[in-house]
């Protein structure tokens, strides 16, 4: 489904990734593992279409995309929810589920709250007034609107409480269920082994581990030495 080979991404004259390759099939929830600023959310960003490559290949269902405008990405079947939410915070919860482009109607209103019954609760609530938990709710199921193939995650987990987090992990596999997949970043390692079937392990800009959840658990040495576990 999704191919990304030796892409090369820079910030101005900083070069951040260096030759970053993964792949996610269909049905699957792959995560992107690593410290803080170890370049997951600028690999998420790139396959994204808001910081394109420099260098490299990023293929999605055969076609290249890379450098491809946010919106035509979200129009093929990608979609991002980004670490910092980024909710409209003066509309209301309704209608910041009402903005997304759809590409077909698989994903309504109705099943966003049935996945997150919390939100029907306080659909008419302004979106700023919302939790740190109530608001991830919100942007995943904004993402979901849009009918995607491919769901990116970055740092979905950050900043909630455990409660929060093992409710969310459930709503994660509800959705892989549901025949989406995911590329999914996380620093909170425990709750992604717990949601994961692949893994690459990021490490100042290059990938420095691929594997199966199981093969990453039972390397001591990679957890050690890039996950601090």
């Amino acid at each position: 489904m999704l191919s990304v080979e030796a892409v090369n991404t820079y910030y101005g004259l900083s070069h951040i990734l260096f030759n970053v390759s993964l792949s996610v099939s269909k049905g699957e929830i792959v995560g992107l593992l690593g410290r803080n600023g170890a370049g997951k959310s600028t690999t998420m960003r790139t396959i994204a279409g808001l910081t394109p490559p420099r260098h490299g290949t990023i293929t999605f269902n055969g076609e290249s995309v890379a450098g491809t405008k946010s919106y035509l990405l979200v129009r093929k079947g990608i979609a991002y929810v980004p670490d910092d939410r980024r909710v409209f915070a003066d509309l209301s919860v309704d209608d910041n589920l009402e903005i997304p482009y759809r590409r077909d109607n698989s994903w309504s209103k109705e099943r966003v709250y049935e996945l997150f019954p919390p939100l029907r609760e306080i659909k008419g609530r302004r979106a700023g007034h919302l939790s740190g938990g109530e608001q991830q709710m919100l942007t995943i199921g904004r993402a979901l609107m849009s009918s995607p193939e491919l769901l990116l995650l970055d740092e979905p987990t950050e900043g909630l409480a455990p409660l929060i987090v093992r409710d969310l992990e459930l709503q994660i596999l509800k959705l892989r269920n549901a025949g989406i997949s995911m590329l999914l970043s996380e620093q909170n390692i425990k709750s992604a082994m717990r949601l994961i079937d692949r893994a690459y392990v990021i490490d100042n800009g290059r990938i420095r581990f691929q594997g199966t959840a199981a093969e990453l658990e039972a390397n001591e040495e990679v957890k050690k030495k890039y996950l601090m576990v």
